[in-house]
């Protein structure tokens, strides 16, 4: 399993964004309203990845890797690096659906009165949702052992 690419993110928000815009322009009608409340969840959620991509990065940088009572198990490791892979791929395609959302509330803000009011939620939202994939990347990004070649390295000719 390796790292996750921001190119295969940024397919997953096209595709997301894409999908989204063509249910948008059916759906929007039976929308409820769209508050600046509305996307502050994936903000929570992102503190909380980006604050224990802190917590990781000081124990890996501590060598306090390994079994025992003030340790952190390599388990735990491993299991945050999936959550980070996981909320890094809802974030992008979370945030595609809500750039589609604003995509199609922006030309239609003069027109449509709610169209107007929901375009602030709405910006608020993808915003939220892209801080999301941020702070999943930096957990992965937290979870590499100091000893892990760099990404971008060239292999060993042979």
């Amino acid at each position: 399993m390796g790292p996750t690419r921001w190119r295969d993110l940024a397919v997953g928000a096209l595709v997301a964004g894409v999908a989204g815009y063509l249910s948008v322009r059916v759906l929007y009608r039976w929308f409820p309203p769209i508050t600046v409340w509305t996307g502050l969840s994936l903000l929570g959620v992102a503190a909380a990845l980006a604050g224990w991509g802190c917590y990781v990065r000081a124990k890996i940088g501590h060598g306090e890797i390994g079994v025992g009572t003030d340790r952190l198990h390599p388990l735990a490791v491993a299991r945050s690096v999936v959550i980070a892979k996981a909320a890094a791929w809802m974030g992008s395609v979370v945030f595609g659906w809500w750039v589609a959302v604003v995509a199609y509330l922006l030309p239609r803000r003069s027109t449509l009165r709610v169209a107007e009011q929901d375009t602030a939620g709405a910006v608020v939202a993808a915003l939220c949702a892209l801080g999301l994939v941020v702070a999943a990347l930096w957990l992965q990004h937290c979870c590499r052992s100091p000893d892990d070649p760099q990404d971008n390295a060239d292999p060993a000719p042979g």
